[in-house]
Formats: structure tokens, sequence, C-alpha cells
């Protein structure tokens, strides 16, 4: 079973993670959010088992995208006409669209592994994953492996873009700034990007301009048409925009191509939990999910989750029948799904989730986030891991 060992830090761990791109290591608190006075090891056959669990459950999300999609339920996610039309749009495009990469979080206790939520649109922690514990494993178990193929699987995701959208094209890439996470993803992707021989751009999100006069364009500081654009912004924030009418003509006219592809949205959406348990009963990795308050009751332990949510905001947990502990946020008014509540790993008072990477639909690599609470939020640390015999 996977333990958790402590050991202590280098003395230097601030400047060699910052020397790896990760400039985010400590939290507002000061404490560190790189975390490395302790890491986990995982068996192989543990590891095993979640890379086939991770690449099962990728499959069942892609069927129920497409379920979702083909049976008219998009209008149950929580989405307007205008989205569901971009939706439909985008998915009936997916042979050609590309998409890089998702996260599942997981769960596990040891014995069982359930999936608690995909981040199929813009998931996080994807340097400290890919590069920075790859880097702490060189240096503190030399010749130890990890499963940790995510660096290697994106610069092949992007060499095969670039040979799909034309060696001249240029990916335009964008977030929110000032930023330092987002900005820091966005350097270490544009370094894999000119890896697999990629050109990039970046341009921050509040500049990019909308070119009226003519053929209505999206444009770069330059005004440079943006033709392809990797953006770390959910969809829904970037649909919510004065400019988000614009966007959705844009891409469903072909103009601008935007990665992830809109349908993405569907596989971040809370609401795709009831959806997967709907279709495949008897997944084992699949836990109870239900869009009703009642029904969730008579679990006695449930988690209640805003559909459209990230990093914990709004999540509570309930014990019993009663309320146990709660996450404040933005997504108090929006669609709630409700979870059977899965165990997770638990040492040293701390709780552990398992962040599973899928990259061009493979799984290739393990991140592990850990709180003081069972809630997993904006403040939990990453913990590297090894993997063992």
């Amino acid at each position: 079973m996977a333990q958790r060992i402590a050991l202590p830090v280098r003395p230097d761990w601030r400047e060699k993670v910052e020397a790896r791109g990760l400039s985010w290591h400590t939290g507002p608190d000061g404490a560190p959010y790189w975390d490395e006075s302790a890491y986990w090891l995982f068996g192989e056959a543990e590891v095993d088992r979640i890379e086939a669990a991770t690449n099962e459950l990728y499959d069942l999300c892609l069927k129920a995208v497409g379920h979702v999609v083909e049976q008219n339920k998009l209008a149950s996610f929580g989405y307007d006409a205008a989205t569901i039309a971009l939706i439909e749009q985008s998915w009936a495009r997916r042979s050609w669209q590309p998409t890089f990469y998702a996260r599942f979080d997981l769960a596990y206790d040891g014995h069982d592994l359930k999936l608690l939520e995909l981040n199929g649109d813009t998931p996080t922690s994807l340097v400290e994953a890919a590069v920075v514990q790859w880097w702490w494993l060189e240096e503190r178990f030399p010749g130890a492996d990890q499963f940790n193929s995510i660096h290697e699987k994106l610069v092949a995701a992007l060499g095969l873009w670039r040979q799909n959208a034309g060696a001249d094209e240029a990916l335009h890439m964008t977030c929110v700034t000032p930023h330092l996470e987002d900005e820091g993803t966005i350097e270490y992707l544009a370094a894999a990007a000119t890896e697999a021989g990629v050109k990039t751009e970046f341009i921050g999100l509040g500049d990019i301009g909308l070119q009226s006069s003519g053929e209505e364009r999206f444009v770069d500081l330059e005004d440079r048409p943006i033709g392809s654009l990797f953006k770390l912004v959910p969809w829904e924030w970037l649909l919510a925009d004065p400019f988000g009418q614009a966007l959705a003509r844009q891409a469903s006219a072909e103009r601008i191509r935007l990665i992830e592809p809109a349908w993405k949205m569907v596989a971040s959406n809370m609401m795709l939990l009831v959806t997967l348990k709907d279709l495949f009963p008897d997944c084992e990795y699949l836990l109870d999910a239900t869009a009703s308050a009642e029904v969730a009751a008579g679990w006695g332990d449930f988690v209640k989750k805003p559909a459209l949510g990230r990093e914990g905001a709004n999540v509570s947990l309930v014990e019993a029948g009663e309320a146990a502990e709660a996450n404040p946020g933005p997504y108090d008014d929006d669609l709630f799904v409700y979870q059977r509540r899965a165990r997770l790993l638990q040492a040293d008072g701390n709780y552990a989730v398992l962040g599973s990477w899928v990259v061009n639909r493979e799984a290739c690599g393990l991140g592990v986030r850990e709180s003081t609470g069972p809630i997993t939020s904006n403040l939990a640390r990453f913990v590297p891991h090894v993997m063992g015999g």
C-alpha cells in the first residue's frame, strides 16, 4: 500500500524549484506549496492500476460527452442555446480539433480507487507534476522511478499539432495576467512547444484585440490574426466576456481554433459525473452521483459540488446527514452535483488526492496534492512521489 515517508528538505529547495520554472512554490500564508518534507511511495502494481483506471475512465468520459451532446442533454448541464450550439459543432469536429491534456482527480485509500472529477479544460499543477518532481527524484533518489512521462507526451502532442497545422503557423498562448502560476504554466508549455518545433506567441488575455473593419478577426498586439489559441482560461469565462459572442462566431466559422476545444467544457462539468454513473453503473471506479439533494440525503455521507466549480470552491462535505466541512467561493448560486463520499489516503494528519494526467488520450503521469482537511482547495500542497517495487 502507498506510504507517506518523511525526509529532510533540501536547504536550497526554493532556488532549485525556481530554476525549473516553479516560482509559485510558497503559498500566500508563507507555507510551502511545493512540499518536499515528505514523499508518497507507490508500488508498481498500484501505479499500473492507476494508469489502467485513468485510460478506462478517459474512454468512458468521451462516451459520456458524446451521449450528452447527441441526446440533447446539454441544457441540463447549465448551458444556454448559443453555448450548446458551439459545443455541438465542436464535438462534430472532434476528429481534427486538437486536444492536449486533462487531469483526473482520484480518491485512493489503499484499496478503492474512485473518480472524483475530471479537469478537462484548464488543468493546473502541470509544471510541478511534469518537471519539478522529476528533477527532485533525480537528485534525491537517482536511479529510482516515477510514473511520469508527461513532458515527453506533451512535446509529442505539440509536434502532432505542428504536423496538422503546418510548420509556419504560430500558436498563440494566453492567460489572465498578472497571474504567477498561469503565466508560469504558459511559459513551460511554450518551452515544450519550442522543443516540438512549434512557434509560439504569448499574449495576455486582456491584450487580445478584435478587428472589426473588414472580416472580423481576433488579433495580437502586432495586429497579426490569431488563428490558433491555447488558452489557460475556462471556456465559460471566455464566453461570459464582452467579446464572448465574437469568439463563438469565429470559432463556429473556423476563423480561430482554440485549445482545448469547446466540447471540453462538458468534460469539466461536474454533471458529467451523474451521466457517467447512469451510463456505466458497474464501473468500479465510479461513485454514486446525482443532481438531487433528496437522493443524496439518503446516502448519509456525500460531497456537494458546484457543476462549474474549481479548486474546491463551494464544496461541502456531509457526514451522517450533518454538515461537516465547507469551503467558501463564488459558485454558491450554481447548479450542484452530489457525489457519494470516497475515502482518501491519509497519513500524518494529511489527506491526499491523486492527480492522474492524460496527454493525447493516454495516461502518462501522477501528481499528489495534500490538504489538512478532506476538501482539496487551492491551498493544497504538491508532494512528490516515487514508484517502488
